[in-house]
């Protein structure tokens, strides 16, 4: 599918000289670059109006749908700057394909591969200063989304819709850098539900994680694991993010893709990796209970979350409401190999073998 994006350059774009100093460290979602990426879908006429357009406020009806009825998707990808000044996307048709399986599971139009792919590199191109300098783990973090934006109130699917893409240069997701991060377990909020939308990237998944996010914070936590809630021994993956352990033989252990759990891009790519790298990739039902014996017992000894924002972080501990099960391998070694062979990767520090980046600058 040809498009060819109208561009509306920004009449008040950022100076050199503030991007440079933004960039230097630009925390995480806090600053946006000077356009934003936009495509209009009609029943009856389907994708038209690509343009590239100011950041800015978006102009929406009250009545329109996305508001009432939670009609939407987004994704999460980054843009990254090589030593020789030049800028890669990492997978972006992977993000595409899952964009459209989030569609199809939330009634939205399924955005071609192609035009998805267009529009973030599109977006890269024109704001290419805004993509951190290679050193340090600076990125673009680029967030395309999509909003039923039709005008109506009424309990179906929206019949004009809209696609996005933003960005923002970014640093490291925590903080505190890759530390071992602690991870709060519930059995009492759901994330998501067999039949529901725990596969699709949508905002009320998010949504649904706060409350046990916060309960997390409460009790020291970073994040959140969340278990199955029918059978309430499931592990599925955090707030977030998706969840890992390493065996003492090398397994590289994760739960297996049920309907409730995301397909992450990070994890396709660790499970790739790590098998490059001798381990043992393993995608299976996970129970709670063989998380903490295997922790106890030292068959796990390490484990860690992964997702486009935070890369991988170690985990240093499973936090319950009946104790803590703190892996034996708090160095972290195996899950700093992985995380940096990711790294070397997308930051072309070594070849890559995998036909994962595409350039654009």
């Amino acid at each position: 599918m040809s498009v060819t994006f109208e561009i509306s350059p920004n009449p008040s774009p950022r100076t050199d000289a503030e991007v440079a100093e933004l960039v230097k460290d630009p925390g995480f979602g806090r600053y946006f670059t000077d356009h934003m990426a936009q495509i209009a879908w009609t029943k009856g006429q389907g994708w038209h109006s690509a343009k590239i357009v100011p950041y800015g406020p978006i102009a929406l009806d009250p009545s329109a749908a996305v508001l009432h009825y939670g009609q939407e998707i987004f994704e999460g990808m980054k843009a990254y700057r090589h030593e020789d000044d030049s800028v890669w996307l990492f997978r972006p048709e992977r993000n595409a394909r899952r964009f459209q399986t989030s569609a199809a599971r939330l009634m939205l139009p399924e955005l071609p591969t192609d035009l998805f792919v267009d529009a973030a590199r599109e977006l890269v191109s024109i704001d290419a200063r805004y993509v951190p300098p290679a050193a340090g783990e600076h990125s673009l973090y680029l967030r395309p989304f999509m909003i039923a934006s039709e005008a109506f109130l009424g309990v179906r699917a929206a019949e004009e819709v809209t696609f996005y893409v933003i960005a923002s240069p970014v640093g490291p997701y925590f903080a505190q850098g890759v530390t071992g991060v602690d991870i709060w377990v519930t059995d009492r909020w759901a994330r998501a539900g067999i039949g529901g939308t725990g596969a699709a990237k949508c905002g009320g998944n998010y949504a649904a994680s706060l409350i046990a996010q916060y309960e997390g914070y409460e009790h020291g936590c970073n994040q959140v694991m969340f278990i199955e809630a029918s059978e309430k021994d499931r592990v599925e993956e955090l707030g977030g993010m998706n969840v890992f352990l390493v065996g003492a033989n090398g397994e590289l252990v994760t739960p297996a893709l049920t309907g409730t759990i995301l397909d992450g891009i990070t994890r396709d790519s660790i499970l790739t990796v790590g098998e490059s790298l001798g381990l043992k990739p393993e995608q299976r039902r996970l129970s709670a209970s063989e998380v903490f014996s295997g922790i106890a017992d030292g068959t796990f000894v390490e484990a860690f979350c992964c997702g486009t924002a935070a890369v991988i972080s170690p985990i240093s501990g499973f936090v319950t409401d009946k104790g803590e099960y703190r892996p034996q391998g708090q160095g972290f070694a195996t899950t700093l190999q992985i995380r940096n062979a990711v790294l070397d990767v997308q930051y072309g520090r070594t070849p890559d073998e995998y036909g994962w980046l595409q350039r654009v600058v």
